[in-house]
């Protein structure tokens, strides 16, 4: 059996929003949308979650805190599939499309669903959780959103130090602008060649650069809880400290 969480995160419902589902820290994913409501968000991380196990034989257990996703994938879909899509007094149904895509992912998979109190604690849906409103803050002020390695099968790992072998799902790659101004005050180390520098002092002092940074999953994880801490999005988090 997999066990997998699922959360969604919506700032001001609707508004910046994301989703994400958790297996461990080299099996999940994140996305979001610039506006969405927290349900569309708990759909969603659901459907990908079930997507990107589609080839996977195994029993899936889904920890998911809505109990609206719980009620709508095994009490209530089927009965409105019936209906056509329509509720008990007639009404169309909410995040019918979200539905839908999941009325056919579901097809012939073996599932089960377990509701787990959110904010609490529990290290599966905080991973989840963390993850999902950090797409959802970075919607919101504009910067690089976060995404994760997606599924990889257990025991996959890498075996060379080589950052350029692989695109390897473990390592994560923020992108970053930088204002030249910010760096040590608009300076390069002195040992450093000229064709090696990061910025040009010949820069206006409002040029911006754009700087990649490699880190390991664990190191991604930490940023994400010290910059959800700081209320800050990771990349804002990053300048911080540079």
């Amino acid at each position: 059996m997999i066990t997998a969480a699922a959360d969604g995160s919506a700032l001001g419902n609707p508004g910046p929003a994301g989703w994400a589902w958790y297996v461990d820290d080299e099996r999940w994913d994140a996305g979001g949308w610039k506006h969405a409501t927290n349900n569309q968000g708990e759909l969603r991380a659901v459907l990908e979650l079930f997507r990107a196990t589609a080839h996977v034989d195994d029993e899936l257990l889904v920890l998911c805190d809505s109990q609206y996703v719980i009620n709508c994938i095994t009490k209530w879909m089927q009965g409105w599939k019936r209906k056509g899509w329509r509720k008990a007094d007639g009404k169309p149904v909410l995040n019918v499309e979200l539905l839908k895509e999941l009325d056919e992912e579901l097809a012939g998979r073996r599932y089960r669903f377990e509701w787990v109190k959110g904010h609490v604690g529990h290290p599966m849906n905080e991973a989840a959780d963390v993850r999902a409103r950090a797409v959802a803050e970075a919607y919101r002020r504009g910067g690089a959103v976060p995404s994760g390695p997606g599924w990889r099968d257990a025991g996959e790992r890498r075996t060379t130090p080589d950052a350029t072998a692989s695109a390897a799902a473990s390592d994560r790659a923020v992108e970053i602008e930088l204002d030249a101004a910010s760096v040590i005050d608009g300076s390069v180390p002195s040992e450093a060649p000229d064709d090696d520098a990061l910025f040009s002092l010949e820069d206006a002092p409002d040029a911006w650069h754009q700087l990649t940074v490699e880190l390991s999953t664990e190191e991604h994880d930490r940023l994400l809880q010290l910059a959800r801490a700081a209320g800050v999005a990771p990349e804002e988090y990053l300048r911080s400290l540079i």
